[in-house]
C-alpha cells in the first residue's frame, strides 16, 4: 500500500512510466506493508533508486565479476588495494565514483562474494541517483568487505515478507555442507515478482536459487534452503537528501496527473 501525503494511492499512471518503473510502483502498492511518503516527487525519488538498483544487478551479472570467497577474492589494483583479509581499499588518489563505476567496467578484474556484492550494488545505485561530486565528497575512504559500508549508505534490515523490487532478500541454506561455507545462504536483489540476482547465482526464479542450494547441502539433508523473513534496503529518504547540487533523477511520476477524490489519490 502507497499513502501520499496521508491519502492511500488508488491508481498508478497507465501512461508515461516505463516497463520497470510501473513493476516497482506495482509491488508497492501490492505489498502488505504500507509505504509512505510526503509528496509524488518523494515516492518518484524512491522509485528511480529502486529501478537503478535493478539496473545496477544486471550490469554487474553482465560485467565478468567473479564470485569468490575472501580468501581468494581479488580487485584492479588501479583503484584498489586488497587487504589481507580480502577486503578492498579505495586507493587514497582514486574518486570513489571511478572506483564503484570500474567494478561494472571491467567486471573481470574483480572476484568477491555475495554480500559485498550488494553493497556494491547499493554504492552504484545511489551514485545513479545523485550528483557525481556529492557521491565523491560522501564516500571517501571506501571500503568494501561483506557487509561493512560508510555510515552514511545506511540499509535498514527487519522481520518481514512484505519484499519489494530493489530490495535485496536472503536465501537461507541451515544444512549447508560444512566444507562449502559460502553456500551457507545466498544474498540476492529482487528483480521482478519472482526474480532475482545473487552474485555467484545469476538471474534466477526463487525456486531455481533453492535448487542450487539444496544442492550444496550435507550429504542426506532433507532441510531444504529458503527463503528468508528478512529484508534489506537503503534509507531512501536520506539518500534523497545526499545531492549538494538538487539533482534528482526522472520518472514517469513526474509526468503524471494527481488527481484527489474524497480521501484517495489517483494517478493519470
Amino acid at each position: 500500500m502507497i499513502e501520499i501525503a496521508g491519502k492511500p494511492l488508488q491508481t498508478i499512471p497507465s501512461h508515461g512510466l516505463s516497463q520497470a518503473e510501473r513493476a516497482i510502483l506495482t509491488s508497492l502498492l501490492e505489498s502488505n506493508a504500507t509505504y509512505r511518503y510526503q509528496s509524488v516527487d518523494e515516492l518518484s525519488f524512491e522509485v528511480a533508486l529502486r529501478l537503478h538498483t535493478v539496473e545496477a544487478s544486471i550490469a554487474m551479472f553482465h560485467s565478468g565479476a567473479s564470485f569468490e570467497s575472501f580468501q581468494q577474492s581479488y580487485c584492479n589494483p588501479r583503484f584498489w588495494q586488497r587487504m589481507p583479509n580480502g577486503a578492498f581499499q579505495l586507493k587514497p588518489s582514486v574518486r570513489p565514483s571511478d572506483a564503484i563505476n570500474d567494478i561494472f567496467l571491467n567486471g573481470r578484474a574483480y572476484g568477491f562474494e555475495c554480500a559485498t556484492a550488494i553493497i556494491i550494488l547499493f554504492y552504484k545505485a545511489v551514485l545513479d541517483s545523485i550528483d557525481r561530486p556529492s557521491f565523491d565528497r560522501l564516500f571517501q575512504g571506501l571500503y568494501l568487505y561483506s557487509w561493512e559500508h560508510d555510515e552514511d549508505l545506511q540499509l535498514v534490515t527487519r522481520k518481514g515478507t512484505d519484499y519489494c523490487i530493489g530490495d535485496c532478500v536472503y536465501f537461507n541454506n541451515p544444512d549447508f555442507a560444512p566444507y562449502n561455507s559460502v553456500w551457507r545462504g545466498e544474498n540476492a536483489i529482487k528483480l521482478d515478482r519472482d526474480l532475482y540476482f545473487g552474485h555467484g547465482i545469476g538471474i534466477q526464479p526463487s525456486a531455481e536459487i533453492i535448487r542450487i542450494l539444496n544442492e550444496q547441502r550435507i550429504p542426506g539433508s532433507q532441510t531444504s534452503a529458503y527463503l528468508l523473513d528478512q529484508v534489506t534496503r537503503l534509507n531512501f529518504k536520506l539518500v534523497r537528501t545526499f545531492s549538494a547540487t538538487g539533482y534528482t533523477p526522472r520518472t514517469g511520476l513526474l509526468d503524471a496527473i494527481v488527481v484527489e477524490m474524497g480521501e484517495r489519490i489517483h494517478f493519470y
